[in-house]
């Protein structure tokens, strides 16, 4: 697992926005910051976002990588089911989690209950 490599999750994301030092230093040094598209899908439809709540994540999408979820990426697919069966997670977040590990990315968090997950390299924080 290279070390530099971030895959934020949704909550990561508005912590980010909302200026959290310990996710940002902790982005310093990255090489690669990824999204998955549920955390944008599901950051957008927050209720009470204001025009200036998108137009600041719309830039924030111009610099990292969004990471859809196509049918044609099988072993990612293959991936969540066997993650969803094995750990009764909100398929949401198995979604981001495999993401994460397709990716060869750690994943940022405050979601404890993602930690849970063997073959996932979690760094969490402090909301």
């Amino acid at each position: 697992m290279n070390g530099n490599r971030y895959l934020l999750d949704t909550n990561a994301i508005i912590a980010l926005l909302q200026g959290n030092q310990q996710v940002l230093q902790q982005l310093q040094t990255s090489e690669w910051i990824g999204v998955s598209i549920i955390s944008q899908l599901e950051f957008l439809s927050f209720s009470g976002l204001t025009e200036g709540d998108c137009q600041v994540f719309n830039q924030f999408l111009e610099r990292v990588e969004v990471i859809g979820l196509n049918p044609d990426q099988a072993d990612l697919i293959e991936l969540v089911i066997q993650l969803r069966q094995k750990y009764r997670l909100p398929l949401p977040d198995v979604i981001i989690a495999a993401t994460a590990i397709q990716s060869n990315a750690n994943l940022v968090t405050a979601d404890k209950q993602l930690q849970m997950i063997q073959k996932l390299a979690v760094i969490d924080f402090v909301p």
